[in-house]
């Protein structure tokens, strides 16, 4: 299995350094963490490639330990949402490289990375990302760690008459598949631009440029001054020039920038608050903080003696039960019996969520009759 190594300018983090030059030097000492998510991530990766090399169906690995990955048991529910994945890539015709090695070293200083699965037929060439991940939707659109691993395959299989590049993200616990078709002339258009950015980036003191996307995974974010001067600016700036008329009430403008700036001014704050609770959980001390036990809920030291001894008490009081999900049921059922699934449920409508104009899904309509109470 290739190990996924990490360059300066990896592809990986492409979308710091290509929306904010001074990230490269404000990342740079800081350790990557691991955490239980970016392991679980890992072992999905570490399956899918199993299956697209062995021939084997994901499922045949639940219960097992992973060979990379120890510490990470296959579940029936990872087993499925890998097989979407893996299916999808089988789909494509042409030949197919897993985990594949790609260098686009040309477009930013000693630039390489690991491309989950390139599928190479005629002039078509296929790139597809897994996303495990379910906290944040990716879309292919526009996506620079994708664009970059196209790039190094193009370089890669010169000898190819690529004309179509196809970015896939497949990201199955979101039940998303997003892609965007490119002609050789963008991709190659895609390649200046980030060639300039990579030049932009690799200057001593390059200028930072906060903004959400960028920010949203950087090492740096904690104590970044230019971060900082963004939310003093979203939080103080924006609301100075109140209405002569009305003083005490903000514009619609004024709401707006505060929306706007909501994500990226949380995502420091929690960025300030986890670094200052690593260096107390450390043994440091941090003036004006501790860290205190927090709230929790009583639990059985041993779930059978428990059962046993309530039940002895309560009989069969002792035990809840409830109906299963239907996403539960239905993998419980099997796919045989979808049918009697469906006609037995429904998906209501979601929730009203606000979110900003960019937002591809479209818009619903809330009037005041949707919250009448009825009597």
């Amino acid at each position: 299995m290739n190990t996924k190594a990490h360059a300066r300018f990896s592809a990986s983090g492409s979308a710091k350094w290509f929306l904010c030059a001074g990230s490269i030097e404000a990342e740079s000492g800081l350790p990557n963490k691991s955490s239980i998510y970016a392991d679980e991530g890992t072992a999905a990766h570490e399956l899918a490639e199993i299956c697209l090399t062995m021939g084997e169906r994901a499922s045949e690995w639940v219960d097992k330990q992973l060979i990379d990955n120890n510490a990470v048991t296959v579940t029936q529910e990872m087993a499925d949402y890998v097989q979407v994945y893996v299916d999808y890539v089988k789909s494509k015709k042409g030949m197919v490289l897993v985990e594949q090695y790609v260098d686009f070293s040309h477009v930013a200083p000693d630039g390489f990375g690991t491309c989950d699965a390139l599928v190479m037929g005629n002039d078509t060439l296929h790139v597809i990302d897994l996303k495990y991940g379910k906290g944040v939707r990716v879309d292919a659109e526009n996506n620079t760690q994708a664009l970059l691993y196209a790039i190094g395959a193009i370089s890669n299989h010169s000898w190819m008459a690529f004309k179509t590049i196809v970015i896939t993200i497949v990201q199955p616990r979101l039940d998303h598949i997003s892609e965007w078709e490119l002609t050789i002339d963008e991709v190659n258009a895609w390649a200046e631009r980030l060639t300039q950015a990579a030049e932009r980036a690799a200057q001593p003191n390059a200028p930072r440029t906060p903004g959400e996307k960028q920010c949203q995974w950087c090492r740096a974010k904690a104590t970044c001054g230019a971060l900082k001067g963004f939310t003093e600016q979203a939080m103080m700036s924006q609301f100075d020039d109140l209405s002569p008329a009305n003083p005490d009430t903000l514009t619609d403008q004024q709401l707006r920038k505060a929306l706007e700036s909501k994500k990226l001014i949380v995502s420091w704050l929690d960025a300030v608050e986890s670094l200052v609770s690593e260096r107390l959980e450390s043994g440091k001390s941090f003036e004006g903080f501790k860290m205190v036990e927090g709230r929790s809920n009583r639990a059985w030291i041993d779930d059978d003696r428990a059962a046993s001894a309530l039940s002895d008490l309560l009989g069969v009081d002792a035990f809840e039960h409830k109906l299963l999900s239907v996403a539960k049921a239905e993998k419980a059922v099997g796919k045989g019996n979808k049918e009697i699934i469906d006609s037995l449920s429904t998906k209501p409508q979601g929730t009203p969520t606000l979110v900003p104009e960019s937002d591809k899904r479209p818009s619903c309509i809330v009037s005041a009759k949707d919250f009448e109470i009825i009597i």
